[in-house]
């Protein structure tokens, strides 16, 4: 007699309510291992507690419950923010983000191959929530998590992918199910049937093999190439004009943004010391909004300012532009010289979804009027790099971009010595999103050996050196000018080389591994009725 796994009854309406409540609930804890609230080892303890909510007999149906539930609480709690961006995306989102985690539950294995076949599956579904729908939400990520903690490293050699696969890995690895007593024999009709536990045994040698599998590979980022420094040094002034947070455009009229910044930079002088030698000063994103730049009253500020500094202006710049007979706008990073001349021009690729432009837009506005508010940014067409009127090339990746390692590591690969991140965040209380958006600068120097200057009208502006810690950054609404020797750097680093293509594809194969090691479609088994003693 042969019983599939379908037909073994759950042993009592307790576990029925307590595994989903224990799968949401570890789902809740990878959420607060992230920025603002950010313990880096919650990651470890909730992806344990979520394979104890799974455990060894689950159905079909029980499995993908769990993965959306772990899911659910993951996103719903680590992307609070988009409520103030659009709270019904905020729901639809999170749903679809926790179903991805579904469907990896319910395709990987499970039984003992669980423990690498798992955290593939999770890693894949993490991938593609990098990338779809819309280009991808890659905020409240496993990367992101562990950037204060001893796997960061790992960014250099697979990136954020690589990182999560390692976290999924040594969670799996935690033997949480030896702490539960299995459970009784039960029957199914005329057979006495064995506790799963017993039937499929759970192989000690592959959880010892996955944790140091993850350690290996934790070992090898600290020790892999991480670019070296040229000699040479930028010194570089951030402005934050300051202000209040929680606003908008249409709360906030541009020229006072505009006269903000300008206020600050009147405090830059050649005479006092911390600005001696400086090089560049640096606006963030959408510190200057006007019809056309060229021939403004704002373009003749900017060029006395550099005049009077000797240094060129790397400036946020958003215009207004017409495509197709469609009014829209730009929104581009520039470097401004004494002359008031745009010498080097990058135009924010990567786009806000509902934010800077409105994914279907003539099917929502139907529903809808809210997303008139919205405007529509041209995306821009260039690499991701500035060079400056000296010969130094910088990566730029405009605000959303520092999310995608893929934008940084383009301008690094083209010769980029340093990474800026002109950013605004001002549309957003509290700190989920500036304290995210900190560690994804955090990670993008990993990632890339390179030093990464964020700078933001209200909050948070930092200086991060190429080994990801974060050497100043200012608080949230305050008017201030931070300074710094900004290390060159060249050289790749192993992500910088590779992207994420391989280790996706490696992912892919790890999977199908254990799916067949396993001895069913996609994880499945049976479980074989055994004689009583």
């Amino acid at each position: 007699m042969r019983v599939s796994e379908n037909d073994v009854p759950q042993t009592s309406l307790g576990s029925r309510i307590a595994r989903p409540a224990l799968a949401l609930g570890s789902g809740a804890l990878v959420a607060f291992s992230l920025p603002p609230w950010g313990f880096w080892p919650l990651a470890f303890a909730g992806i344990a507690l979520f394979g104890l909510s799974v455990g060894p007999d689950a159905t079909r149906r029980h499995r993908a419950l769990s993965g959306w539930l772990f899911g659910a609480g993951w996103m719903f709690f680590g992307m609070g923010w988009m409520i103030q961006l659009t709270a019904p995306g905020y729901v639809v989102a999170g749903a679809i983000f926790a179903g991805y985690h579904a469907l990896a539950a319910l395709i990987a294995p499970t039984g003992r191959w669980s423990v690498i076949g798992r955290p593939a599956a999770h890693a894949l579904a993490e991938a593609l929530r990098f990338s779809f729908p819309f280009g991808g939400v890659p905020l409240a990520s496993l990367g992101i998590s562990q950037v204060g903690g001893p796997f960061a490293g790992i960014a250099r050699v697979g990136g954020v992918i690589l990182i999560a696969f390692v976290v999924f890995l040594l969670g799996s690895a935690i033997p949480l199910d030896r702490l539960v007593a299995p459970p009784d024999r039960r029957r199914v009709g005329d057979a006495e049937v064995a506790p799963v536990e017993a039937v499929v045994p759970r192989s000690g040698r592959l959880r010892i093999g996955a944790a140091v599998a993850g350690f290996v590979i934790a070992a090898i980022g600290a020790f892999a190439p991480s670019g070296s420094a040229t000699g040479e040094t930028l010194r570089i002034a951030a402005v934050q004009g300051g202000g209040e947070q929680g606003t908008t455009a249409l709360d906030v009229p541009s020229r006072v943004v505009t006269e903000r910044h300008l206020e600050a930079t009147a405090a830059i002088g050649p005479g006092v010391p911390e600005y001696v030698g400086l090089d560049v000063v640096f606006w963030p994103e959408n510190a200057i909004d006007v019809a056309t730049f060229e021939g403004s009253e704002i373009q003749a500020f900017i060029a006395a300012e550099s005049r009077r500094l000797g240094v060129p202006f790397v400036i946020g710049l958003t215009e207004d532009a017409v495509v197709d007979g469609r009014d829209r706008y730009t929104n581009a990073q520039v470097v401004v010289d004494a002359d008031g001349v745009v010498s080097s021009r990058y135009d924010k690729v990567r786009r806000v979804p509902f934010g800077e432009y409105v994914p279907l837009r003539s099917v929502i506005e139907r529903i809808s009027s809210a997303v008139d508010r919205v405007g529509d940014a041209v995306p821009g067409e260039t690499p991701a790099f500035l060079d400056l009127p000296t010969g130094e090339r910088v990566s730029t990746v405009i605000s959303w971009e520092v999310f995608f390692g893929g934008r940084a590591r383009e301008g690094v690969e083209l010769g980029a010595e340093v990474i800026l991140n002109p950013t605004n965040g001002a549309s957003y209380t509290g700190t989920i999103v500036q304290t995210q958006q900190v560690a994804s600068s955090r990670l993008r120097a990993i990632e890339t050996g390179r030093w990464v200057v964020q700078a933001a009208p209200t909050g948070f502006s930092a200086f991060i050196d190429s080994d990801g810690d974060v050497l100043q950054r200012t608080g949230q609404r305050e008017q201030r000018i931070i300074v710094s020797d900004v290390e060159l750097r060249t050289g790749n680093t192993w992500y910088v080389s590779l992207g994420d293509a391989p280790f996706i594809l490696a992912l892919v194969l790890v999977l199908i591994a254990a799916c067949v090691a396993s001895r069913g479609p996609l994880g499945s088994r049976s479980v074989r009725p055994r004689p009583s003693v």
